[in-house]
C-alpha cells in the first residue's frame, strides 16, 4: 500500500444511484445542506475521505455530547426519530445515497432538530480514519443491503474487518447495534460479532422467542430495540413474511485487551 493508493480495489458493499437529484430535492438541498451536510476532503471519488483527514467533532455540533453513528441512514426516519427525543446526544449520519440525505434534510427541518448531521460517504471506507478512536457511545447499522444471491455475499458490509474498524470508534462499553430481516444475513452478523475478541455478545445462546428451540441458528439474537423505529422499509419486509432480527455488539474495554 503506498501514499498515492491508500485504499486498494475492493468490493464495495453498496451499489451507488447517481441520477441527478429531481428539482424540488435540490431546492431542499440547496437551502438547507450549509447547515446539516458536512463537506470533507475527498481522495479520489464522490463517497471516498481523504485519509489525512480526522472529524472535529465538536466543532461540527459545536459541543461535546455522546456521538451515535448511524451507518445507511436513508431517507433520515430513525436518525430524526431518535434526535428529536434525546436532544442531549448528537447523531451522525453516513448515506452514500444522496437523494436520502436530501429527504432527511427536509424531515429534520420539519422536526426542528439540530443535533443531527449527515456525511455523503462509503462508511466502510471513512470510518477506518475519518473519527477518532474511542469517540462514539453507539453505532447503527440497521438493514443493510443484504446482497441476497449467495454469489454477491462478498459484498456484504457486516464482515470481520468492518467489526474492527467499528471496534476501533466505540469508547469503553460503547455499543454495536445491528438489525436484518433477512435471516442468513442476521446469522452472518451474529457470528461476525461473537467472532471479534474486541466485542462480547451480551444476548450470546439467548433464544428471542422461550417457545422457540434453543439451536444455533436461533440463539444470539437481542430483544428489538425499543428506540428503533419501524420504518417503511421494514413494514415493506414485515408484509413480504420476514422477521427481523436485532444484534448487539458491547465494545470490550481496552485496558483488558
Amino acid at each position: 500500500m503506498t501514499d498515492q493508493t491508500p485504499y486498494p480495489a475492493r468490493t464495495k458493499s453498496f451499489a451507488r444511484r447517481g441520477r441527478p437529484l429531481h428539482s424540488s430535492t435540490q431546492r431542499t438541498w440547496n437551502k438547507y445542506a450549509d447547515d446539516f451536510v458536512i463537506s470533507v476532503p475527498r481522495d479520489g471519488g464522490f463517497t471516498t475521505v481523504d485519509p489525512d483527514f480526522v472529524l472535529n467533532v465538536e466543532d461540527v455540533f459545536g459541543r461535546r455530547a455522546p456521538l451515535i453513528v448511524e451507518i445507511g441512514p436513508g431517507n433520515g426516519e430513525q436518525l430524526i426519530s431518535y434526535a428529536a427525543a434525546h436532544p442531549e446526544v448528537d447523531l451522525l449520519g453516513l448515506e452514500v445515497w444522496k437523494q436520502g440525505i436530501a429527504k432527511a434534510l427536509s424531515r429534520a427541518v420539519d422536526a426542528g432538530v439540530t443535533n443531527i448531521r449527515f456525511i455523503e460517504v462509503d462508511a466502510e471506507q471513512a470510518l477506518q480514519t475519518m473519527l477518532p478512536s474511542a469517540s462514539v457511545r453507539e453505532v447503527w447499522t440497521f438493514f443493510p443491503d443484504p446482497w441476497r444471491k449467495a454469489r454477491h455475499h462478498k459484498r456484504r458490509l457486516v464482515k470481520p474487518s468492518f467489526a474492527h474498524t467499528i471496534a476501533r470508534l466505540l469508547e469503553d462499553d460503547g455499543m454495536w447495534r445491528l438489525a436484518t430481516d433477512w435471516q442468513n444475513y442476521a446469522w452472518q452478523m451474529r457470528d461476525v460479532v461473537e467472532d471479534c475478541p474486541l466485542f462480547t455478545n451480551p444476548y450470546a445462546g439467548c433464544r428471542p422467542d422461550p417457545d422457540e428451540p434453543d439451536t444455533p441458528e436461533r440463539g444470539g439474537f437481542a430483544p428489538r430495540f425499543d428506540k428503533r423505529i419501524v420504518t417503511r422499509f421494514e413494514t415493506r419486509g414485515g408484509d413480504e413474511g420476514r422477521a427481523t432480527y436485532d444484534i448487539v455488539g458491547v465494545r470490550v474495554p481496552r485496558e483488558q485487551k
